[in-house]
């Protein structure tokens, strides 16, 4: 028989030196299904915030042995994101100034009302909820866009990931040059997330979706009147970049009003609202991308080149996927697990027949064109192995003849490589790439672990969590 789920009961710390409100408090509070510890001053509060963790702490600020303020003092030393509700019987205008100055959640007046004070600690628990939320959030962003999950073992590649790393904390203006679909918009999420920036906001731009006029007020902003539309004000992307970074894609169509505009920004980390006259100033790193031969379009005179001298002061160039040959089964593979989790599809992995021939592709489209051709596969594929009849025709129209029949005649070994595979490396991830816990978990000695591990592909973590 199952057990229905126990909810979990928010823990509150309730303190106050009187006895009866204490007692009443209490048992209603408990009443609405909070579990409560009660203290009569400052002496037991502090002994309960060192003995357990609270939801939330309501405190009365007057207490016999001290005051509501010290105890709010002593959570944020020991419990610094519990949220205090503070109460008194003399709010005057200085008493809430001081409360919210010193970071209490909230402040009400006695006598209490329930339902106020019941609306008080809701707040505070969502409030909560959602920085928790927030936390788990930057956590799967590091997960996904950091830079140890791009996987990468081409020495171009290599030389970019140095380069990421050692300007990441500074303030330099980065170039991310390279063909459509090489990553350019990954990489500068990358740095990002490698800089001390990373709890601010990352705010992405295609400047080659709009036309100059929206460009502009999508960049600056605008204000009301501005033109027609243009109903109220408008805050623009470099003001929501303020303490993060701003990642200006396809900066190449800009037109040459914009780039004059943005030459001023990327100089003076100024600018006006369109119709507006006063001059912002912004705290925001700068990282730009283009597909396009800049220097070219210098010469044809499409593109400032004093502009070109202040964006390009940290080039990184990505390589098309054709000049990464050997990242290509460890990007199929990302592709293939992250697909079979949006759809709950099992594979095994890919043949080698499939695999050579996404090896002598020459993948026009780069990466993104190739996750698209794992999705297709898995969505089209009959059995728990991709193989050549899983891949487009025009992929397998230059393989070779023998590749084709061999990927037909997949031996025992060849099958039991793939779960294989799968299963190491789930436990190399769940143990954090600890060799040694791992060996012991799949119950095998640490050469023999080695020597798999080097056989099927999984030397380099980089080359293995995803593009």
């Amino acid at each position: 028989m199952n057990q229905a789920k126990i909810p979990t009961r928010p823990k509150l710390m309730l303190v106050d030196d009187d006895r009866h409100l204490l007692e009443s408090m209490s048992a209603w509070l408990t009443s609405k299904g909070y579990d409560v510890s009660s203290a009569s001053g400052s002496t037991d509060a502090s002994r309960l915030l060192d003995e357990q963790p609270f939801d939330v702490a309501v405190v009365d600020l007057r207490l016999a042995d001290g005051d509501g303020f010290q105890i709010l003092d002593y959570c944020r030393r020991t419990q610094a994101a519990l949220p205090v509700i503070l109460m008194t019987g003399y709010g005057t205008i200085e008493t809430g100034i001081e409360a919210i100055r010193r970071g209490a959640h909230d402040l009400l007046t006695k006598p209490l009302i329930d339902e106020e004070l019941a609306m008080s600690i809701h707040r505070a628990i969502n409030q909560q909820q959602v920085i928790e939320e927030n936390k788990q959030l930057r956590k799967q962003l590091d997960h996904r866009f950091g830079l140890e999950n791009i996987v990468g073992n081409a020495p171009k590649m290599a030389k970019i990931f140095e380069i990421v790393e050692s300007v990441a904390d500074t303030r330099a203006t980065v170039l991310v040059t390279g063909q459509s679909g090489t990553g350019k918009s990954l990489i500068a999420r990358a740095i990002h997330r490698c800089s001390s920036r990373r709890e601010g906001p990352f705010i992405e731009v295609a400047c080659g979706a709009l036309p100059e006029n929206l460009l502009e007020s999508e960049l600056f902003g605008h204000v009301a009147g501005a033109f027609t539309g243009a109903i109220g004000n408008k805050e623009g992307k470099f003001m929501q970049a303020h303490g993060g970074t701003i990642f200006l894609d396809e900066i190449g169509t800009a037109s040459p009003a914009m780039q004059v505009k943005l030459l001023r920004v990327l100089q003076e980390l100024q600018f006006e609202q369109v119709g507006g006259s006063k001059t912002f100033t912004v705290d925001t790193r700068i990282v730009l991308a283009t597909n396009e031969n800049l220097e070219l379009a210098v010469s044809e005179g499409r593109f400032r080149q004093d502009l070109l001298y202040r964006i390009n002061v940290i080039n990184l160039e990505l390589p098309g996927l054709a000049e990464r040959q050997d990242d290509i089964p460890a990007l199929a593979d990302h592709f293939l697990e992250r697909v079979c989790e949006n759809t709950g599809k099992v594979f095994a992995g890919l043949d080698s027949g499939a695999i050579n021939a996404l090896q002598c592709y020459r993948w026009p489209g780069n990466v993104r064109e190739l996750q698209n051709v794992i999705e297709r596969a898995v969505l089209l594929g009959k059995s728990d192995r991709i193989t050549l009849a899983d891949l487009p025709a025009h992929i397998t129209q230059g393989v070779p003849v023998a590749s084709v029949a061999a990927s037909t005649k997949q031996t025992l070994k060849e099958a039991l490589e793939g779960p294989e595979r799968q299963i190491i490396l789930q436990v190399l991830r769940e143990n954090n790439w600890n060799r040694n816990v791992t060996a012991e978990q799949l119950g095998i000695n640490r050469t023999t672990l080695y020597k798999k591990m080097k056989r099927l592909g999984l030397e380099n973590p980089k080359a293995i969590v995803g593009f």
